[in-house]
């Protein structure tokens, strides 16, 4: 059989079984054309029929071949970051991380990986727009020695949700009406009527209508990771931490108005085009860390909550640290094969990196492989731009499925103790890095409090300036005017009021409605409502307040004494917060 399926085997003289990379590089100066099992053919346009004026012949094989895989050239779209654009590069570490991690691509200077990176809209279809007002996805495979680790982020910190079940039912909102099939751009209704109930989105919502909203191009955005993950040292301790890769470009932003100026395809072609120039656009890697001790402290101080993709760490108290640089340096040269058909998954993980409690993260690690495996198929990692690049072999028991490549030729698919395979020994304590949990199975829904307005605040009077402000407001007024029912806006507009009442004074003069005084006498469908003015507004519509209330007191925040004593007294790392000399105490210091 190995003369089948291999080149090594051939015979003299026989052809040879080509790789991935040769058919990748092979210009079409030195191929044969063919149908697909390989007959070479003397013109592609040619057809069997009776005659020359009769019926096609169905023996015409070279045409049914053609047609039937025509038919069938479309995977099924993301459902959200459909439209995207991506490249390849290197990592390289510039500045160590190993007094807080024991991954190995962080272990010391000059250390690289080769990447794949994906930039994308999320809510439009794969032909969609590239300047729509919209986050963009910002995902990179890490193609490390000791595996693959996906960062799944976004140009944005925060996002409109902190629940996961709500997922689904936001990305509705943010597609098509079923019944008009109209978008948001002509009908914002079922857009503005999800915001108005789930307030909590406030923060993304202020980003999203500002300058941020439209970034010019993929090479002039920052990326964050928004979710809380944990860093494990080689004393097995840990740190929270959140990921951060700031363009070295700086960032660029366009203008509603501008945006009607632009290609459709303004982001695919800038990055295209710059890589082909040589003008290789690069990101600086940071992460910022915090202590378990610091997480309960900043709850209890702040209302500031580490599992909470709404809030933000204060980079002040909470310093950025420098650990690499990626730079994209190769266009793909089949969009389709290394850009559509890569995958990323925020459960891949290497040694040293583990998830936290964020609930929303911890939906993603099941919901991104498992779309996965129904657009892609179930060996989607097999895929050459999906694969590993490991020195060892890799090895498991998952076989078959469709278009199984790899499927480990004649090793035993079970653990076999006649053809053991190897392990390597444990290198992080599970039940020390993720110990911390032990309680009785409850509901949670969170509830709106008075803190998830204190960054939004800070958005509207101390970042945005008045040339900032008109246009957030014009942004605002002008995708309202196509909602379709008033008391949606009048329910937005009191939001926006817990935000600055200057901020909903001015949307009320540019859209001519008067929202309410605030949210305290109002109701959520999605969200229970801690700032209510008594009981009958606080919990969310459609639940009572008698039997299983799943609004609690810490709103899912680690509150006081949530962390087991040994996180506490060992923080988790033997140097400092920002890059230099290690404090004396071993702990992160500021």
């Amino acid at each position: 059989m190995s003369t089948q399926t291999s080149e090594s085997g051939n015979p003299a003289g026989a052809g040879v079984f080509r790789s991935y990379e040769d058919d990748r590089n092979a210009p079409s100066q030195e191929v044969l054309y063919t149908t697909s099992n390989g007959v070479p053919m003397p013109h592609p346009y040619e057809t069997q029929r009776v005659g020359t004026n009769g019926p096609l012949l169905l023996q015409d094989f070279h045409l049914i071949d053609l047609l039937s895989h025509f038919d069938r050239e479309r995977i099924p779209e993301r459902v959200v970051h459909a439209k995207g654009s991506g490249a390849h590069g290197t990592f390289r570490c510039t500045k160590p991380l190993d007094d807080l991690c024991i991954a190995d691509i962080f272990s010391k200077e000059g250390k690289e990986c080769p990447i794949t990176v994906r930039f994308s809209t999320v809510g439009g279809e794969s032909g969609s727009h590239d300047c729509a007002r919209d986050p963009r996805g910002f995902s990179v495979k890490f193609r490390t020695e000791e595996g693959n680790w996906d960062m799944v982020a976004n140009n944005t910190p925060v996002f409109f949700l902190r629940d996961p079940a709500k997922f689904p039912h936001f990305i509705h909102t943010q597609k098509r009406d079923p019944a008009t099939h109209l978008g948001s751009a002509d009908d914002s209704t079922m857009f503005w009527d999800y915001l108005s109930q789930n307030p909590e989105a406030i923060h993304q919502v202020m980003i999203l209508m500002g300058d941020r909203g439209i970034p010019d191009g993929y090479r002039f955005m920052h990326g964050y990771s928004g979710h809380t993950m944990k860093l494990v040292n080689k004393n097995g301790d840990w740190v929270y931490a959140q990921f951060h890769m700031k363009s070295n470009q700086g960032t660029k932003f366009i203008t509603q108005q501008d945006s009607a100026t632009k290609s459709p395809d303004h982001a695919q072609k800038d990055l295209y085009q710059a890589i082909e120039r040589k003008e290789y656009p690069s990101w600086k890697c940071c992460f910022q860390t915090m202590t378990a001790k610091e997480a309960e402290e900043l709850w209890e101080k702040q209302k500031i909550n580490v599992f909470d993709l709404t809030h933000i760490w204060p980079q002040k108290q909470f310093p950025l640290r420098e650990v690499g640089v990626f730079e994209l340096n190769e266009n793909a040269k089949n969009y389709f094969a290394e850009i559509e058909q890569v995958t990323f998954n925020p459960a891949h993980m290497v040694p040293g990196l583990e998830p936290s409690a964020d609930p929303v993260l911890q939906s993603r690690l099941f919901s991104y492989p498992d779309t996965h495996r129904h657009r892609v198929g179930v060996n989607y990692q097999q895929l050459p731009v999906n694969s590993t690049r490991t020195k060892y072999r890799v090895a498991n028991f998952q076989r078959d499925g469709n278009m199984a490549f790899y499927n480990q030729g004649s090793r035993p698919n079970y653990l076999s103790s006649i053809e053991p395979i190897s392990f390597r020994n444990r290198s992080v304590d599970l039940d020390k890095v993720h110990g911390e949990f032990t309680s009785n199975a409850v509901t949670f829904l969170s509830e709106i409090r008075p803190e998830d307005f204190n960054a939004p605040r800070t958005l509207w009077e101390k970042v945005f300036d008045e040339d900032a402000k008109q246009r957030f407001i014009s942004n605002v007024s002008g995708h309202m005017s196509t909602c379709r029912h008033e008391e949606i806006l009048k329910r937005q507009i009191a939001i926006f009021r817990e935000v600055s009442d200057d901020l909903a004074t001015r949307l009320e003069k540019a859209t001519g409605i008067k929202g309410y005084d605030g949210i305290a006498n109002m109701r959520f469908n999605g969200t229970h409502n801690g700032m209510a003015s008594s009981e009958k507004f606080k919990v969310a519509n459609g639940m009572s307040a008698k039997v299983g209330l799943s609004a609690q007191p810490n709103n899912g925040a680690p509150s006081k004494g949530f962390h087991p004593q040994e996180s506490i007294e060992n923080p988790g790392t033997n140097g400092t917060r920002v890059n230099g000399a290690a404090t004396s105490n071993g702990v992160n210091g500021h």
